[in-house]
């Protein structure tokens, strides 16, 4: 039996479980493919560094380029991460017509496209269910497990970082600034956060999602992404409160082929599966006009969790080689769609204003809703002794995002509003 032979770009905690993975699993690899699949060579950045693994110094190089051009590997594994080095040597894959599996979710949110058609040119695979959500299944069932169905709505949690900050804020009252520190000492959070905490991260693959659940072509600058620096403990006691958890969600919405895609923080009903998602979990809910509500839940980052997805791919586009198959995966951007605008973007608001402790005052804020058309679900003044002001909470029916901000510019002139202090979205 001819072995696959795999060359595999990257050692680090990805590339490493890839490793673990194969070593550990070939009786399984070989009775699920037919052949033996053999890890020929990998690209390090320092042959000599120290490992936590065993392997064999042979199989180690700095030179990516005696991987690429290598005419006996059948598939490039690339899981070293960034952009531009990642670009060039999956180009170069492709163009010599390899197959390519990839766990750089940055890589496919920015260049996505240019990639899968230079593969199909090819007749080549490039597959990446382990750049979203780790161990979590979902770009396959998004290609093959809804491609029967129409799917109108993808919302997820899709950073572990940001969930583990919320969860702990939650569950022990605690301000963001203590939780990120915490999370950054287990090593949850990168010294540098901002791609997590800003919602970058959490972009990058919404990106993905909507591209291949709406088969429209969904670019990073497409998604408008808010993080959660600026939430408070007060803002989560209040939803707790309320019936909700705060979650940074990813929200993809397709409706008469106009979409929108956001990451937000969002106030999450309690009786919604995605509420109790905790720590450093993933959970993507998805809606489609035949099968209605699904949920997919699972650890979504991890040196196992996303190195059993990357072989999962490596298995697949194993198969396709031994069929002579590869290059033949359907386009899954077909359809043309419009942005939604602010006015066709709708959903209920969560809004926290801290306002003058005289009579009256409500009166006029209800009417600046009333101006817009815009209906409340519920209004609750707090008592806080903490503030001088009085605190109300207003929780809206389905507005359009336009109306809101009108209505915050309206709320900001009154003199008897000192700030709108949060607003948030609601789902669930």
């Amino acid at each position: 039996m001819k072995p696959i032979k795999i060359g595999l770009l990257g050692l680090g905690t990805v590339g490493t479980g890839v490793v673990r993975i194969i070593e550990n699993h070939q009786d399984d690899l070989q009775n699920q493919i037919g052949s033996p699949v053999i890890i020929e060579k990998i690209l390090v950045s320092n042959v000599n560094k120290k490992r936590n693994i065993d392997i064999n110094l042979d199989k180690l190089t700095e030179d990516a380029w005696e991987i690429i051009r290598n005419p006996e590997i059948d598939i490039i594994v690339e899981v070293m991460g960034g952009t531009t080095l990642a670009k060039e040597y999956l180009i170069e894959a492709l163009n010599l017509g390899k197959n390519v599996v990839t766990a750089n979710k940055d890589l496919l949110a920015m260049y996505g496209s240019e990639l899968l058609q230079l593969a199909a040119k090819n007749s080549s695979d490039i597959y990446y269910e382990a750049s979203v959500a780790g161990g979590i299944p979902i770009i396959r069932t998004l290609v093959e497990g809804f491609s029967s169905d129409r799917i109108t709505k993808i919302m997820g949690i899709v950073n572990g970082t940001t969930n583990y900050i919320l969860t702990k804020m939650s569950q022990e009252g605690a301000s963001y600034d203590d939780v990120l520190k915490e999370a950054q000492k287990l090593g949850y959070a990168e010294a540098d956060p901002t791609s997590d905490v800003e919602g970058l991260d959490a972009a990058r693959k919404m990106a993905i999602l909507a591209r291949l659940g709406f088969h429209t072509p969904v670019a990073l600058s497409d998604v408008t992404a808010e993080g959660i620096s600026n939430v408070s403990k007060e803002d989560i006691s209040y939803a707790k409160r309320l019936g909700y958890e705060l979650k940074l969600l990813g929200i993809a919405e397709c409706d008469e082929n106009q979409i929108a895609v956001s990451v937000q923080p969002t106030m999450v009903k309690k009786s919604h599966p995605l509420a109790s998602v905790n720590g450093v979990y993933n959970a993507v809910f998805v809606t489609g006009e035949a099968v209605g509500e699904t949920m997919f839940y699972g650890a979504g980052a991890g040196e196992l969790p996303t190195a059993t997805s990357v072989v999962a791919d490596i298995v697949a586009v194993s198969k396709n080689i031994k069929l002579g198959i590869t290059g033949k995966r359907v386009n899954t951007t077909f359809k043309k769609t419009e942005q939604k605008t602010k006015e066709q973007i709708s959903s209920k608001y969560f809004m926290l204003l801290h306002v003058a402790d005289r009579a009256g005052v409500l009166a006029r804020i209800t009417q600046a809703f009333a101006q817009y058309e815009v209906s409340l679900e519920s209004v609750v003044q707090q008592p806080n002794p903490d503030n001088m002001n009085a605190e109300i909470i207003v929780i809206t029916h389905d507005a359009s995002k336009l109306a809101i901000e009108n209505i915050i510019e309206e709320l900001n002139c009154l003199e008897v509003v000192k700030s709108v202090k949060s607003l948030y979205r609601v789902e669930g």
